[in-house]
């Protein structure tokens, strides 16, 4: 297997090309490393405001995955099961050189953080996550009639063009952050799956690769995760509850677990100086 990352000097305009594809990229600080892994119809812009208060201490690396979100379509062939989109971030971390890794993640890219340390441990020193799938809930049930319309012909076109739209981009937001988007964030959500057959492929790819039974069969592999882990959780998540928290929690040998109120799933977005107050606390003392 052969990767090829760019020679952009621009940390926030970097490609590595991988097997599957190419993944876009920001790489900014220097120090421990952080990987930020994002959620489904998400990319790295959730973490704008939570990186520019690490970079002084740390380097901080954010993928934009293949979610439906990403700029550039994989090829045809590529995995995007949850377990495919798990090989991509470990290809990923070794295409960059990447060793003693903090990862982070939230929604989709908690779930997919999860099978990330069963499946490279010798790559992970530590594990922070916010409201995220896990166990069971993979997706929420509010969310898994997805799973069933992605096989109806062209609901992901149909789902896409509905997301033209300014009131149905506010719902869906408005479901799990209190925070509004300007236009223009809006737009760098949204735009890569409004305009791109390429990406809806890949998203309708990756809704149908997701499935409870990864979390479930990495949970039971948890105890073997002796590594320090981080739960920051929002307290009014309709989607992955406190009770969700405290099981992953009790799940891990080395985990504690930090409720942020006013808040709900994208805890990036809602308390972006607490989060980073709180990885910043947490990742220091790292041995």
């Amino acid at each position: 297997m052969s990767f090829e990352p760019s020679g952009n000097n621009n940390p926030e305009r970097k490609t590595v090309k991988l097997s599957q594809g190419i993944i876009h990229y920001s790489d900014r600080g220097q120090g421990p490393i952080l990987l930020f892994i994002h959620g489904l119809l998400m990319n790295g812009q959730l973490w704008r405001d939570v990186v520019p208060l690490l970079e002084g201490q740390f380097r901080c690396i954010v993928p934009n995955l293949p979610l439906g979100s990403h700029p550039e379509p994989m090829n045809p062939d590529t995995d995007l099961t949850s377990v495919g989109i798990a090989d991509i971030v470990g290809d990923f971390m070794t295409a960059l050189n990447l060793e003693n890794v903090t990862l982070i993640g939230n929604d989709t890219g908690g779930g997919i953080c999860q099978l990330v340390i069963i499946k490279y441990p010798e790559k992970i020193s530590a594990l922070i996550l916010t409201n995220c799938d896990a166990f069971e809930v993979f997706p929420p049930a509010f969310f898994s009639p997805l799973q069933y319309a992605v096989y109806i012909p062209g609901f992901i076109f149909t789902l896409a063009q509905i997301m033209r739209l300014r009131l149905a981009r506010k719902t869906l937001f408005g479901l799990l952050a209190y925070r509004r988007l300007k236009p223009e964030e809006e737009d760098r959500y949204y735009t890569p799956v409004i305009n791109s057959a390429g990406i809806q492929r890949d998203l309708n790819k990756a809704i149908r690769g997701i499935s409870k039974r990864y979390t479930l069969d990495a949970a039971r592999l948890f105890p073997n995760f002796h590594q320090p882990v981080l739960l920051v959780w929002g307290e009014n998540d309709p989607f992955f509850t406190m009770k969700l928290g405290e099981r992953l929690k009790d799940a891990f040998p080395n985990a504690r677990l930090e409720r942020v109120s006013k808040c709900r799933t994208f805890v990036a977005e809602d308390q972006p100086e607490l989060l980073a107050q709180s990885i910043r606390n947490f990742a220091a003392n790292l041995s």
